[in-house]
């Protein structure tokens, strides 16, 4: 299908006519008759009686203030309830549906316990979703179930659950499956086109698809800064410019949460203070980390996406694993660095919203048969596991992420360590989110509505069009692009033939083409490490060497060559760019889309979201908390051709 450009606007029209309409609630009244075991009738009255007690308690009233509702159901928890929802991990989804142990379970879902178990044995009322099945109406399916096994547990706490992002195209390490979800381009390929508009109609279509199949919390949006090309997670975020992110940042939570978080998603936006400053690129999730640094003293710059993200009211924080070196007064993790989460954070910008720690920061993990995976414990790996708890409580967390460990939190309440008073103030912002997504009133979703949810033929225009003007054109020698369709005999390699041969003809070598088009990546190198995990991420250095950068060249001399290059992180090319006929970016880009561009169905609207250095040189010597600031770019921040342009 060959899609014209003039579709943008039609489609973007077509969305804004949705939205502008009062919506309809998500889940309608009816459905929680439908669903719910726990509906009772007394005096005329029919309510979810959720503890049991017949009678309305001011927690089931859906009429009540939502700060009475959460001192009444808080009134009522047992400190075994109180400590479990201050923790939030993983779970698998079983392909039918069922909550019980899928025997044929693979991965992290394989060697964790399932949420049904969870909610038993620790009273876990949180989880993010790792693995989901091929159809999201398994995954709601599944939901439905959970929800009403929560339903029946002693005080009917609904389940909050969360996800990573689902709704990209590329290489994000962190990105999720995307069964069945719409795919846009990258965070990075949104800032290149700096549409904040195009941003919030994207985050609504992630909103009407999470909440149509449960998920009720974002892990993301991701909004540090990539001042360190080297730093294995730049797809994730937007740019190095913290303005052009604080721009995209609003339009995304707005977009997610709405004005009224019922009919909305909670955003969990992170790395607080921001992630991307990272000594030679090496990713704090790992104990080879060097630790944050900020050699042009310029933490600041970091914290101006955060304040815009204040303002769009997101509803929680995650901080990162670095060691901000030399910062604050000890060189301890975010998460466990008071001056970071209690007095820059809750002081200086009276954040009362959930902080949620990351993932893995008390609890070691075996990892494989002869490695364990030591907790991101970084600059207080001495602790105990029973003190790492306090510390983060201490400092002024509410959650930890990826752990279950509420025996501890128990122990520390036994012995004296930690009052219930304190425990009371994180559950408190948790149960108040919890309220305020609507998800004691309904937690069911209506799984009548996931084929034609999923099935938005706006919504998957628009995701195609975001890839299509991501891309950003840095060569176009002899106005080479866009390339004529037909008869043209191309050689390609890393994008599927059978896409390219409905515009041109594909042939076998290099020599007996007319043009080739090349679909690189930017070059990574493996940490040596028993972690498979970690070997998983784009470390190292960003040129390409040896005999794979011989090989490239001897095509582009070869025969005119168009290299369009994956830019998860900014590569370093002089001799690609020199010898290339035409260099174009993209930041999640499908075959289908790229090919679109390339023979010009639609054109390229990006500006680099950052700058590509002209030598590792140059890399090695810029400081990694300063934007834009190697030495000869080969490419400016911000640059960007379009076809009519040489």
């Amino acid at each position: 299908m060959k899609l014209k450009i003039v579709l943008f606007a039609a489609c973007l029209l077509a969305l804004s006519a949705c939205t502008e309409k009062k919506e309809e609630p998500v889940m309608p009244a009816d459905l929680v008759l439908q669903k719910s075991k726990k509906i009772v009738e007394t005096e005329g009255e029919t309510f979810r009686d959720l503890n049991g007690n017949g009678k309305k308690d001011k927690y089931e009233d859906p009429t009540a203030p939502i700060a009475e509702r959460v001192e009444d159901l808080l009134s009522q928890m047992t400190i075994e309830e109180k400590a479990g929802m201050l923790f939030i991990n993983g779970t698998g989804v079983n392909k039918d549906g069922s909550l019980e142990k899928d025997p044929n379970a693979m991965g992290p879902a394989a060697r964790y316990p399932t949420a049904k178990k969870n909610i038993d044995s620790l009273k876990l009322n949180h989880f993010n979703v790792w693995n989901i099945p091929d159809k999201p109406a398994m995954l709601a399916k599944w939901y439905n179930n959970l929800q009403m096994y929560a339903e029946s547990t002693r005080l009917g706490i609904p389940v909050t659950l969360a996800s990573d992002p689902r709704h990209h195209v590329g290489a994000n390490v962190i990105a999720m499956a995307t069964n069945g979800f719409t795919q846009f381009c990258e965070t990075t390929g949104l800032a290149a086109i700096g549409d904040p508009d195009l941003v919030k109609k994207m985050a609504e279509v992630i909103r009407t698809e999470y909440l149509a199949v449960g998920i009720r919390e974002s892990l993301h949006p991701q909004i540090d800064l990539a001042t360190e090309p080297r730093w294995a997670r730049i797809s994730g975020n937007f740019s190095e410019d913290a303005e052009l992110t604080a721009r995209m940042v609003k339009p995304y939570i707005e977009g997610l949460q709405t004005a009224d978080l019922s009919n909305g998603v909670a955003c969990m936006t992170k790395h607080f203070p921001g992630g991307g400053p990272q000594k030679n690129g090496l990713d704090p999730h790992f104990e080879f980390q060097e630790g944050q640094i900020y050699p042009g003293d310029n933490f600041d710059y970091h914290l101006i996406p955060f304040e815009a993200a204040f303002e769009a009211n997101t509803a929680a924080i995650m901080p990162y694993y670095g060691v901000p070196v030399g910062q604050t007064d000890e060189d301890v993790a975010m998460s466990y660095n008071k001056a970071i989460i209690t007095d820059l954070l809750r002081n200086k910008y009276n954040y009362d919203g959930v902080v949620c720690t990351d993932w893995g920061l008390v609890t070691d993990v075996p990892f494989g048969p002869d490695y364990v995976w030591p907790a991101r414990a970084w600059g207080v790996e001495e602790l105990t596991e029973l003190e790492r708890v306090a510390r983060i409580l201490e400092v002024g967390c509410d959650q930890f992420g990826g752990e279950n460990r509420a025996d501890l939190v128990l122990e520390l309440v036994k012995t004296g360590k930690l009052t219930e008073e304190r425990i009371d103030i994180s559950v408190k912002r948790l149960l108040r989110q919890k309220f305020q997504l609507g998800l004691f009133d309904n937690p069911f979703v209506d799984e009548s509505k996931l084929e034609a949810i999923f099935n938005n033929t706006d919504a998957r225009e628009l995701g195609l069009l975001t890839q299509m003007q991501s891309m950003t054109l840095l060569k176009n020698e002899g106005a080479t692009l866009p390339l004529s369709q037909g008869t043209l005999k191309v050689y390609v390699e890393n994008v599927d033939s059978s896409t390219v041969s409905k515009y041109a003809q594909v042939v076998a070598t290099p020599e007996e083409a007319d043009m080739a088009i090349l679909r690189l990546q930017t070059p990574w190198t493996p940490v040596d490490t028993k972690n498979f995990f970690a070997r998983g991420f784009h470390h190292g250095d960003l040129d390409f060497k040896g005999e794979e950068k011989a090989r490239i060249l001897h095509i582009l001399k070869t025969v005119p060559t168009v290299v369009d290059i994956y830019l998860d992180r900014p590569a370093v090319i002089p001799d690609i760019a020199a010898n290339a006929k035409a260099l174009i970016a993209s930041f999640g880009t499908t075959d289908e889309a790229a090919c679109e561009v390339l023979f010009g169905n639609a054109s390229p609207m990006g500006k680099l979201p950052f700058e590509l250095p002209s030598s590792m040189e140059a890399v090695e010597n810029q400081k990694a908390d300063l934007p834009y600031d190697s030495e000869a770019p080969l490419f400016e921040f911000g640059f960007g051709l379009k076809y009519a342009e040489n």
